[in-house]
């Protein structure tokens, strides 16, 4: 199949699904060139910043595939739409989810506005989703390799945007990738994944944060106020959480594990638990409520509170002001605020949500 009239622009990290994207792209035919974006301007000399060799890596493929590389610096927009967001969100005692609203803002608006003013028709990215066309439309789904699907992650991104993009990668295994890379010889096949958020690397989370949100220690209490110790500052912890609190050999307690169950702003106390029952709930109401497919209330889907998780069945109905109740078939451990709530009929990503809360239905 011939593609040359259509030009495609591929976002270029330096990593191997990228590559191996841009690669594919111009076996097809498509007239592919490469955008390399900035989106964090680190200004401490840290060690961490891997943008320098992320570039160079990114160069190297795409001379040696023989196409051009552009460099866009998208650091403000970032800031403004992804970085102060995160900020205000930890302030407010949630979890935020950066890598989602950088889909969102930058990787799936910034990208693709620029793109378009180099001439593209398209863009492309080395996300593990795929592109499936029918006789019902164009639907997004589950990658082949389930381990590394990336659908989670592009849920809060509109449809119009998602059916400008190609996913060479969707049907592609993660072994299979990295094996086309050694074939080619490209000098980043076994580069390491990234892993974490991508503006913080591989530094320390506490560390980083401490940088703009102040610490401030407080108490540790159970359920029933009782003081167990000492935290280390609301932001370093999410509901659920079991590590890190260093709560142990308290007399007169059982020798099981505590759990966060509440941060409590207004007296910075941390409220730890150790009946993990009491973490679970089978209700959600969500916001900014994204949908890519067509759906009628109420319906019956499958659902994903965090990343790593199994489908879990539901069922959605309106809520007021846009928003919508999200009633779980099996209970659900620590459903998180300021999270997001990604929906799927079987394999097909229907759309997704911010969590505002969770408990008994009504709140």
């Amino acid at each position: 199949m011939n593609n040359s009239s259509e030009k495609v622009i591929v976002g270029m990290s330096g990593g191997v699904d990228s590559s191996i994207a841009a690669h594919l792209l111009v076996q097809e035919g498509y007239a592919v060139e490469g955008l390399f974006m900035k989106n964090w301007e680190e200004d401490d000399g840290s060690e961490y910043c891997t943008a320098q060799q992320d570039l160079e890596d990114a160069e190297k493929v795409c001379r040696q595939i023989g196409i051009k590389l552009n460099i866009a610096n998208f650091s403000a927009e970032y800031w403004d739409n992804v970085f102060e967001l995160f900020l205000r969100e930890y302030k407010l005692g949630r979890t935020p989810n950066p890598d989602i609203l950088c889909n969102r803002e930058i990787k799936f608006q910034q990208f693709l506005k620029y793109a378009e003013t180099l001439g593209a028709d398209k863009i492309a990215t080395g996300h593990y989703i795929s592109r499936v066309e029918d006789a019902t439309g164009v639907h997004f789904c589950k990658a082949l390799d389930t381990s590394k699907d990336q659908t989670y992650f592009l849920q809060a991104v509109p449809r119009d945007r998602l059916e400008r993009c190609i996913f060479p990668l969707g049907q592609l295994m993660k072994t299979t990738v990295r094996s086309l890379a050694k074939k080619l010889k490209f000098s980043n096949d076994n580069k390491k994944d990234s892993t974490g958020i991508c503006f913080i690397g591989e530094r320390r989370f506490s560390d980083f944060i401490s940088q703009y949100i102040p610490n401030e220690s407080g108490l540790i209490k159970d359920t029933e106020g009782r003081t167990l110790g000492e935290h280390l500052g609301l932001h370093f912890y999410t509901l659920g959480q079991r590590q890190g609190l260093k709560i142990g050999g308290l007399s007169n307690r059982p020798e099981l594990p505590w759990y966060v169950a509440e941060k409590k702003l207004e007296t910075n106390e941390l409220v730890a638990t150790q009946s993990e029952d009491s973490l679970k709930s089978k209700w959600l109401i969500a916001s900014d409520v994204n949908w890519i497919e067509e759906i009628n209330f109420p319906v019956s889907l499958s659902a994903k509170i965090r990343y790593r998780q199994k489908d879990q069945k539901c069922t959605i109905r309106p809520c007021c002001n846009k928003k919508i109740s999200v009633e779980f078939e099996d209970a659900q451990i620590a459903i998180t605020p300021g999270q997001y709530v990604a929906f799927y009929d079987q394999k097909t990503l229907i759309g997704g949500g911010y969590i505002e809360g969770s408990g008994p239905f009504p709140f």
